[in-house]
């Protein structure tokens, strides 16, 4: 089972800047990425990817925020800086872990508030 620790979330303005992080604890396998993926008043129920990166491999994002968030990690720890925040950022951030090319479920973080006000 893995756990996982989200934190970095807040209020600010737009323009402004935040950073989230999300450590993963547990039995962490070799081969894995970590991410964020957010919920908006625009995508409903719906959870639309923000950006996740492998441990072996390279990263990728969600074309709404390509070019201003930059995603890395520290061995099970990855970070996710979030540069010239938009309204429409607003949403609620999700962290997930998943082991490839296993079937195992990935697992979820509890989420965290971003908030972007004009």
């Amino acid at each position: 089972q893995v756990q996982l620790e989200e934190s970095g979330g807040g209020l600010v303005q737009a323009g402004d800047s935040l950073r989230l992080s999300c450590a993963a604890s547990g039995n962490i396998y070799g081969y894995n990425a970590l991410g964020w993926y957010r919920q908006t008043p625009r995508s409903g129920t719906q959870r639309e990817l923000v950006a996740t990166i492998i441990n072996y491999g390279p990263s990728n994002y969600g074309d709404a925020v390509r070019h201003r968030f930059t995603i890395s990690r520290d061995k099970n720890t990855a970070y996710l800086q979030m540069n010239n925040l938009k309204p429409e950022d607003t949403g609620v951030y999700f962290c997930k872990y998943d082991a490839r090319l296993t079937t195992v479920a990935p697992t979820w973080g509890q989420g965290t508030q971003v908030t972007v006000v004009s």
